[in-house]
């Protein structure tokens, strides 16, 4: 463990300090604060020649970021348990036998749920909740009541709207029980996927999940033939929009601010040439540290119960290698060049978009690292969302807020291009017209239409809902106003959606 300063110690104590009697702050969200303050205070990685560079603290230069996973990885960022597993043969070191009824169902997942970590502290994956419930469903008003009560316990203490269920692409009584609670209930947790496929999932049941996400923002439809065919039939959607493998998850995920990185270039040609290159290994490299040192130090492993009892396996996780901003780096390349054009706007400027993705891409599927076998050894490219301290950083490969084409057909098709390249994540967030939610239908043909020319993920929210969707989390309007009023509030991501509000105008988006 290396030494650090006294100074660097004493600014640590005095954030502490000012946690501690922070009265916006409730006692949970304080001790998480200070958990990430003391982790601060390690060091105990090998760092790459020319990342203290890249990781500024200064906005405006910062190029890698590591999302807040710390300085001495305690755990895998992601982790996404086998909960059939689990329903199938207890656990031994929780004490529980399997579930017989909908009621011990519900009661064992949420017991579970409390001894699944993450990045967040919470799970970031609660599983297929329309399969693991379905053979619990007897008595439809029952199963309703019990999922009822299950919903609202996972909203009141899973306190981050990074946790993530999932349904489909088969419709069952389960699945449809959710769909209808979620509507009524509208709360931000659990965040909720549908696995769409318009050859098994039924029309009526995606219709009741587009009625459903106008309500609640959720859930969001994946296109399961695509994540299928990239990922297998054991993929899930996990976190924001995360695909990921069931009984693995992901040991790190480092995002590269495109817009930054293309500032340090004079022209595309040093772009290409040398400043991108560059960045992408001393990034790639640190994301190799840190995965070393999860598995070959950490202990985690080893140790916990998760690993022991085989609800996860470390073989099965990989890494995410995340970028954003790809808007902001194409259009600052073209101004350098004195071309005229943005992206979005000119085929131009999407075609140096593809060819800039096309070259991480190829770089992300030549490096290798021996621990991410699931995956070929290789990374999976991540088009990260953004995060609440961004300014002038669009999220992923998306059209900037303000920006966006006036047909809707045209920015869908837009989409397709950049998302067959991500297939640990990337989607798009639409506004929809209150007067929609007398036709799901047509909400369905757009996703059917946006599938069919590649679009991987898409989420939509009524323009006048208290639920909106953030970037890839949820968040309700009315929380964020009692946080802003100087009231406490239950959720550690709704002051995320707050400071994204302010610095990001996500909710400015153009309403379809």
């Amino acid at each position: 463990m290396k030494e650090i300063s006294m100074e660097r110690v004493n600014e640590a104590r005095n954030e502490i300090l000012e946690t501690i009697k922070n009265h916006q702050l409730t006692h949970e969200q304080k001790v998480s604060k200070m958990a990430v303050l003391a982790d601060s205070l390690m060091e105990v990685l090998e760092y790459p020649e020319g990342l203290k560079e890249l990781m500024s603290n200064d906005p405006e230069e910062k190029v890698i970021c590591d999302l807040g996973e710390g300085h001495a990885p305690v755990r895998p960022r992601y982790i996404i348990p086998d909960y059939q597993a689990f329903l199938e043969h207890g656990s031994e070191f929780l004490g529980l036998t399997p579930p017989r009824d909908i009621w011990e169902a519900t009661n064992a997942l949420l017991i579970f749920y409390k001894h699944v970590p993450s990045v967040t502290n919470y799970p970031v994956y609660v599983g297929n909740l329309g399969e693991l419930l379905e053979p619990f469903v007897k008595d439809e008003e029952e199963a309703k009541k019990a999922i009822r009560l299950f919903l609202i316990h996972m909203d009141r203490t899973i306190l981050d709207s990074f946790c993530h269920a999932n349904i489909g692409p088969t419709e069952t009584k389960a699945g449809r029980i959710i769909l209808e609670l979620e509507q009524e209930l509208e709360q931000a947790v659990p965040n909720l996927t549908l696995k769409y496929d318009k050859d098994i999932t039924p029309d009526s049941f995606a219709e009741l999940a587009a009625k459903t996400a106008l309500k609640s923002a959720k859930p969001s439809f994946a296109n399961h033939q695509m994540f299928k065919n990239e990922l297998g039939d054991d993929y899930v959607i996990a976190s924001c929009y995360n695909g990921l493998k069931l009984g693995g998850g992901s040991y790190t995920l480092c995002r590269m601010l495109l817009g930054n990185l293309a500032k340090k270039a004079h022209n595309k040609k040093e772009f290409f040439e040398d400043v991108l290159p560059q960045a992408l290994e001393i990034m790639a490299l640190y994301m190799d540290e840190r995965i070393r040192f999860i598995v070959e130090e950490s202990g985690f492993f080893e140790s916990n119960f998760l690993a022991k009892e085989g609800f996860i396996k470390r073989e099965r996780f990989t890494a995410m290698y995340g970028i954003v901003g790809l808007a902001d780096c194409v259009n600052n390349l073209l101004e350098k060049e004195n071309i005229e054009g943005r992206f979005g706007h000119s085929k131009l400027a999407d075609d140096l978009g593809v060819e800039i993705i096309q070259a991480i891409d190829s770089f992300v599927k030549n490096h290798n690292n021996p621990y991410c076998e699931i995956t070929g050894g290789h990374f999976l490219l991540h088009a990260q969302v953004g995060i609440d301290s961004d300014v002038d950083s669009t999220p992923g490969c998306r059209i900037p807020i303000g920006e966006e084409p006036e047909n809707f057909a045209e920015h869908l098709l837009h989409c397709g291009k950049f998302h067959p390249y991500f297939p640990s994540g990337i989607g798009d967030i639409f506004p929809i017209e209150v007067t929609v939610e007398k036709n799901p239908a047509y909400l369905i043909d757009v996703v059917k239409g946006a599938f069919e020319k590649g679009v991987r993920y898409l989420s939509f929210y009524s323009s006048n809902s208290d639920v909106v969707r953030i970037t890839g989390y949820l968040v309700k309007r009315s929380e964020m106003e009692k946080l802003k009023n100087g009231e406490n509030v239950l959720l550690d991501t709704t002051k995320l959606g707050l400071d994204s509000v302010k610095n990001s105008h996500v909710l400015e988006r153009k309403v379809r």
